[in-house]
């Protein structure tokens, strides 16, 4: 099940949000569900917000030993359009 974020319609009015909300909350819930419109504890309107992605950083290219070494299948090209496994 994925995480959904969501944060308050109004974060800078207190009489329209409560400190969860206000803040912003995470949820998991399933993919096929309609997103939240409102806040579990205050009953108030929430947004959903899109999320950064966390994509680890590459510090340098791979090489074919490391290509290998994970699991994939490294081929070299020998000819035009033929290609033969490493």
């Amino acid at each position: 099940m994925p995480i959904y974020e969501y944060i308050s319609e109004h974060p800078d009015d207190p009489e329209q949000s409560c400190p969860v909300c206000r803040r912003g909350f995470e949820l998991r819930r399933p993919v096929d569900r309609a997103p939240l419109e409102k806040c579990l504890v205050c009953k108030h309107p929430v947004r959903k917000v899109i999320s950064r992605v966390n994509v680890p950083e590459i510090t340098k290219p791979l090489s074919v030993s490391d290509a290998k070494a994970a699991g994939f299948t490294v081929l070299e090209k020998r000819d035009k359009g033929v290609y033969e496994k490493l």
